[in-house]
């Protein structure tokens, strides 16, 4: 029933967003007319967790946090000092347009 997903992350800096997804977390693209590209992602997965009110989170997923910190400040962008969580190794980037996203190494089963 369910083909894909759609994730619209929303930025003060479009362009420069899509740079920094395109040049520095290499994700593949294709510029659909005037400079708007659409980046595939990798296989992914969803959870619910609990909490006191609705919101969602982006996450996306590397095999080792260590190497892909390492590639992100290579790039010239800090991350936070990668945390551990029960779920994973996880670390933080501000996008150029200043919104942040989280990037992690899984600890747990992927289905």
């Amino acid at each position: 029933m369910i083909t894909g997903a759609h994730v619209m992350l929303y930025s003060t800096d479009a362009d420069a967003d899509r740079a920094f997804l395109r040049d520095v977390l290499e994700l593949p693209n294709v510029d659909v007319g005037g400079g708007w590209l659409i980046f595939r992602l990798p296989p992914s997965e969803m959870a619910v967790h609990p909490s006191e009110g609705s919101s969602h989170e982006l996450y996306l997923m590397c095999e080792s946090i260590d190497a892909t910190v390492a590639h992100i400040r290579a790039k010239g962008f800090e991350c936070s000092e990668p945390f551990q969580a029960s779920w994973g190794r996880a670390t933080g980037v501000t996008m150029p347009g200043g919104s942040k996203l989280g990037i992690y190494e899984s600890r747990h089963a992927r289905p």
